[in-house]
């Protein structure tokens, strides 16, 4: 039998962490001695491996503990599924940890990498939740549109893809020069860059780009933090200089 402070350090789960999973019934010790103090064996040892497993997989405890207590409960099966889950996600991590090895190889001209290459590992449940957040934040005709373009781009031969992909990597870098370079945000030299995007975005929807939708996908970009991120990475500021040159071109072309 092992005392909370034994479990804890064992563990790494704190004691006052323990004393709160006792409270709310999540994980009670097996005995409490007259001095107070609890006391925990084997069983108990298991349902915190358990407790901690559905943790990191990002279960609530409140749902935790209504598995946990499910007299169907079978935890030498919940611990396959567990290794199975696990270890799907850790060959998705080491194919990304190998992606961006490459990328950085491919940065530094030690070798090359094909476009398509970029993406291995990225998971399909970020694209969608990415698209769940579009239906949520704009709804209307949104799904309609989401489903046009992901037929369009699944029709794309390879070859068309990585033109894509290719496409938009030159021009981001040349935009994210010119802000380096101290062109303004609202300049009129940024026209041929914008209007190569504007055309790319077009090619993506499968639809035309008008100066409000254009617009509109500015702010989009600006309020979602995938987008800040990817547009930070290409420069300090970038995130803010690309959504304000997208709306300044929408505005001349609108004029």
């Amino acid at each position: 039998m092992l005392t909370v402070k034994q479990v804890a350090k064992i563990s790494g789960v704190s004691v006052r962490a323990l004393h709160h999973y006792d409270e709310i019934g999540l994980l009670k010790p097996a005995s409490t001695g007259r001095n107070g103090y609890r006391y925990y064996g084997r069983d108990e040892l298991l349902r915190l491996q358990q407790i901690l497993l559905h943790r990191e997989l990002d279960i609530p405890l409140g749902d935790i503990r209504a598995i946990l207590d499910d007299p169907r409960f079978d935890q030498l099966e919940a611990l396959r599924l567990q290794r199975d889950k696990l270890a799907a996600e850790a060959k998705r991590y080491a194919q990304l940890v190998r992606t961006i090895d490459r990328t950085i190889a491919d940065l530094n001209g030690e070798s090359a990498m094909r476009n398509a290459e970029l993406y291995k590992g990225i998971s399909a449940e970020k694209q969608a939740e990415y698209e769940a957040w579009l239906v949520k934040k704009y709804g209307g005709d949104m799904p309609r549109h989401i489903e046009t373009s992901k037929r369009k781009y699944e029709s794309l031969s390879q070859a068309e893809k990585d033109q894509l992909n290719t496409d938009l990597k030159e021009l981001e870098t040349a935009w994210a020069d010119a802000m380096r370079n101290g062109v303004p945000a609202d300049s009129t030299a940024l026209d041929p860059l914008l209007g190569r995007f504007r055309d790319w975005v077009s090619a993506m929807w499968n639809r035309p780009c008008p100066p409000d939708a254009f617009a509109g996908l500015a702010d989009l970009h600006l309020s979602h933090p995938d987008f800040v991120s990817r547009y930070e990475a290409l420069g300090e500021g970038f995130s803010e200089y690309h959504a304000e040159a997208m709306k300044a071109y929408a505005r001349r072309l609108a004029a």
